[in-house]
């Protein structure tokens, strides 16, 4: 008999990138593994092997700019669970957010076991409560869940993240930018602004880069061009809004490393196995969230007043903890990585 297992992990794509060997280790044990992802997170879902299939829902109690909660949306999404009838579930999420209202509804819809991390009392909505030390990493943490709900990675799986391959080519004309391998990626955006690294270090650190004779890309969302035209300057290639989600893949995939915030380009440099410049501001725990299972230089004044608060606007005038940061330490951090 064919066993489908539903994964559901809501919010933004370095949350799901992250999530990549849980995933694993659930399709090792079934036949198909549907994916219930966020709208920010579905692109990232897809790259992740092992999803046979991806929903995308809109969870009004995970994102952080969340929509109203509505009764049919939520029949919607019951229904249609209880259409695919998968024979267990796993809900991933972030030690802040609680599995338990959508426990709550794959159990109306029907799903006969459930698994989650949860610290508070969850009743009969799961069959396994997992509880774990919150400072592990996130992969190893969502890995832990995991096993603990009877799945674990194949033989020879080392753990780390992956992206389907092989990844797309990159287009460019004859006469376009160098995209031999062996550049340097700068990546200025954050989905969240007191992750980001201010624009005008990024493009000191372009002007360094380059005059320390590295060739640099500069990536970014169709919404970052502006950000990324002018941290490029004249001496970087600017891709921003140029590329997909696959694309900027194969684009990180190819570059000797990769400077970028906390955000979700740092995990995918992670997953092609890239190494990278972390500019890590510590409103969330570098132990939990830097990248993970690549070479990695960390930045960033990790004791800052803003330390573990959450933040999505910095609270400390300035943003100290990552405006500290030079472009010489940058370009100190690239050769450090590319000479390893």
């Amino acid at each position: 008999m064919s066993r489908t297992v539903l994964v559901a992990r809501l919010d933004s794509v370095g949350d799901v990138l992250v999530q990549g060997p849980l995933v694993r280790a659930v399709a090792a044990g079934a036949d198909r593994v549907v994916f219930l992802a966020g709208p920010a997170g579905a692109g990232a879902a897809r790259l992740l092997p092992g999803v046979d299939e991806v929903w995308t829902w809109a969870c009004p109690w995970i994102l952080g700019d969340p929509p109203p909660v509505d009764a049919d949306d939520l029949t919607v999404l019951t229904d249609r669970v209880r259409a695919l009838a998968p024979d267990e579930a796993v809900v991933s999420t972030s030690f802040h957010q609680s599995p338990l209202p959508l426990a709550l509804l794959l159990r109306t819809a029907g799903v006969p076991r459930i698994s989650a991390i949860s610290v508070d009392y969850p009743g009969s909505l799961l069959d396994v409560r997992h509880r774990v030390d919150d400072d592990l990493p996130e992969p190893e943490r969502a890995l832990s869940l995991a096993r603990a709900a009877g799945f674990d990675l194949p033989a020879g799986d080392d753990g780390r993240l992956a992206v389907r391959r092989p990844l797309p080519p990159v287009a460019h004309g004859p006469s376009g930018p160098d995209l031999s391998p062996g550049y340097i990626v700068v990546h200025p955006g954050a989905s969240v602004p007191a992750r980001a690294w201010p624009a005008h270090r990024c493009a000191e650190a372009v002007e360094a880069l380059a005059d320390a004779g590295h060739r640099v890309l500069v990536t970014g969302g169709p919404g970052e061009r502006a950000l990324t035209a002018a941290v490029a300057g004249t001496r970087g290639v600017d891709l921003g809004g140029a590329l997909g989600l696959a694309e900027l893949a194969a684009v990180l995939d190819s570059a000797a490393a990769v400077v970028v915030g906390n955000t979700g380009p740092a995990h995918l440099a992670a997953a092609v196995g890239t190494p990278v410049v972390s500019l890590f501001s510590p409103v969330v725990p570098a132990a939990r969230w830097a990248p993970y299972g690549v070479p990695t230089v960390l930045l960033g004044d990790q004791d800052a007043p803003c330390r573990s608060t959450r933040a999505r606007e910095c609270p400390v005038p300035g943003h100290p903890c990552l405006s500290s940061v030079t472009a010489a330490d940058v370009v100190a951090a690239v050769e450090k990585l590319v000479s390893a």
